[in-house]
């Protein structure tokens, strides 16, 4: 027994961890925008805005929105099971570095024969044992503690997997209700053009009535009418789709929101100031990169599980068991049953199985660093995006505000000349119909400015930062 402990302590003392220690990825960061210079001071000041970001639109059932959608979104919960599942996978991983103990007892009653010569039987007798046998696998190679690493990262990847989640919520929820609020103005809209236009058709008719028109000018009159009218039934569709969308965001049924959401409330203005941030602080911020970081240092540690099965394995077997014929004697010494020993194993020829492991360990690490550095490109190219995209509809909504203020001015022009019959009705409606382009047209780009608001903040990373979830914090494993 002595000479295997000091078997044991030497191994102990000497073993080593095989396969690569993880070196965090490197990938080029530029110093700035290609779209928009942005400065450390400027990045600073939108620091703390990114964190509630979807308050910057001071709207209180968006708010609200965000509030439920933090505790019944089917998305979260599903992640939240991960989390107990990757933390959990964390405690297997560490067990191993325990021994693995097993209890058993047993009674018995036999009968050999005493008719043989040999060898000679006892006849009837009794047997009685109770006791415990262990293993404990020697983690002389670091194989286990790989394991550990490994799980670890998995558990750090599936928080900030559970937060990327979060980021693309807030974002789909603000979008969502964007564009509902938006369809809602364009309803309004299409009904005070129709309004509009009936009022065209009314005095087209009575001009007819008159002889000072034509029955074609009604016909176009007419026509304009149910154009205008035919407008407002999809739309109508979509704002029904959006309240259905958010409500399952919310994790309640498609129809749950209808009578709050249906209700017309105005479109949610664009913040006064674009979110800032600097191209390193979107790889410090953004969850899908910080969890595709961890995804490769638990795919690095795997590669020193594989390794470390290439070599010889070190366990201790121990077992104890009082076996007697009577229980009276159970706990005398003579009774006492016991074994310990020191097992080595080591494969000899497995056909290529275990460097064929490690081969694919250290592939799937390689993918696992080529996704990292694909997940900031993509999310560099988010920003780059969101940031053109935003300046382009800030120009095209101020070309569409002259446009529409000319149209309004043109359509009660045309009106005033065709009621002093100074031109023809063909001319009214060209300007009615410029009218509700440019005011569609308009609505329309300011609901892509905010669109490209929520996508810029969707693409720095913000939001998640200020959602606390408890069980983050939880120890993974002992």
């Amino acid at each position: 027994m002595r000479t295997v402990l000091l078997v044991v302590a030497g191994l102990l003392l000497t073993g080593c961890e095989v396969g690569p220690d993880y070196v965090k990825p490197t990938t080029e960061v530029p110093a700035n925008w290609t779209e928009l210079h942005v400065t450390e001071a400027q990045a600073r000041e939108t620091l703390e805005r990114q964190k509630l970001w979807w308050q910057e639109f001071h709207d209180p059932i968006l708010d609200r929105l965000v509030a439920e959608a933090l505790d019944g979104n089917i998305d979260l919960q599903m992640a939240r099971q991960r989390l107990i599942s990757a933390r959990a996978a964390r405690v297997v991983a560490g067990a191993a570095d325990y021994p693995q103990i097993g209890a058993a007892a047993l009674g018995s009653l036999s009968n050999s024969s005493t008719t043989l010569q040999y060898p000679p039987g006892n006849g009837q007798y009794r047997t009685y044992a109770a006791g415990f046998d262990a293993t404990w696998e020697l983690d002389i190679f670091g194989g286990t503690k790989r394991a550990k690493e490994a799980a670890d990262d998995d558990v750090d990847a599936t928080i900030e997997q559970r937060r990327a989640t979060l980021v693309s919520l807030l974002s789909e929820i603000a979008t969502d209700y964007a564009i509902l609020r938006a369809d809602q103005q364009r309803i309004d809209l299409a009904n005070s053009n129709l309004k509009i236009a009936r009022q065209a058709l009314d005095l087209t008719t009575t001009e007819f009535s008159r002889g000072l028109t034509t029955s074609l000018a009604v016909a176009q009159a007419q026509a304009q009418v149910q154009t205008v009218e035919a407008a407002v039934p999809p739309l109508r569709a979509e704002v029904a789709e959006q309240t259905h969308a958010i409500a399952v965001l919310l994790g309640q049924p498609p129809g749950q929101l209808e009578a709050e959401l249906l209700v017309p409330r105005p479109t949610i203005p664009a913040p006064p100031e674009l979110p800032l941030s600097l191209p390193s602080e979107v790889i410090a911020n953004r969850p899908d990169i910080r969890a595709a970081e961890r995804r490769f240092g638990a795919a690095t540690a795997r590669i020193g599980v594989a390794v470390a099965q290439r070599y010889p394995h070190f366990s201790i077997p121990l077992t104890l068991m009082p076996t007697t014929s009577f229980l009276s004697t159970a706990f005398e010494g003579a009774s006492l049953v016991w074994s310990a020993g020191l097992t080595v194993s080591q494969s000899v020829y497995d056909g290529g199985k275990l460097s064929a492991r490690e081969r694919e360990a250290r592939a799937e690490a390689e993918v696992s660093r080529l996704a990292y550095q694909q997940t900031v490109l993509n999310a560099f190219r988010d920003v780059e995006d969101a940031i053109v995209r935003y300046a382009s509809e800030a120009q095209r909504s101020a070309s569409l505000r002259s446009a529409v203020a000319f149209d309004r001015t043109a359509v009660d022009r045309a009106q005033q000349l065709y009621a002093a019959g100074l031109t023809d009705f063909l001319n009214v409606l060209s300007t009615e119909r410029a009218l509700t382009s440019a005011e569609d047209q308009q609505a329309l780009a300011g609901l892509s400015r905010i669109r490209q608001v929520i996508a810029l903040y969707k693409a720095i990373g913000g939001g998640w930062q200020s959602v606390n979830f408890a069980d983050e914090t939880q120890a993974g494993a002992p």
